[in-house]
């Protein structure tokens, strides 16, 4: 009965300390990216595109996949460009303050910048007022970024 109790406490213990443990400032599950998908194709395909590790580049502390030479290369030159906001998480989530992960087909790009969201779901919540969940997230980014 006591080594149960121990194991159940030291569990929620464990949970309890993982819902605070830092997360990387890029949305990097595995090491990738993304997830693997290619930020560049998002703005020349219209669509996510899953990259190839044949096509990988490292950049702040994540893998980039690329579908193709081309794409890998246009990031070298500009990543700032292609990168999604808040690091790949969620724009919604990063209005409210905090980082989540995404989905490859809930994105949107406006004003020249990707943006990713949970879900369909959530991107359509996001997607009622865009401009301000933005300002919100925007402020909130720079804080939460190293958490």
């Amino acid at each position: 009965m006591r080594a149960t109790r121990f194991s159940f406490t030291c569990l929620c213990l464990f949970s309890v300390l993982s819902l605070f443990a830092q997360k990387p400032a890029v949305f990097s599950p595995g090491g990738k990216a993304l997830n693997g998908y290619d930020p560049v194709a998002y703005f020349t395909e219209g669509r996510p595109v899953r990259g190839e590790s044949a096509y990988a580049v490292q950049w702040q502390g994540a893998t980039w996949h690329f579908a193709n030479a081309q794409h890998r290369d246009a990031f070298r030159a500009d990543p700032e460009r292609y990168a999604p906001q808040y690091g790949g998480y969620c724009a919604y989530g990063m209005s409210r303050g905090y980082k989540a992960p995404t989905e490859a087909d809930a994105w949107t790009i406006l004003d020249g910048k990707l943006y990713l969201n949970y879900n369909q779901k959530v991107r359509t919540e996001w997607d009622k007022d865009r401009g301000g969940y933005i300002r919100k997230a925007d402020e909130n980014w720079p804080q939460v970024k190293s958490r």
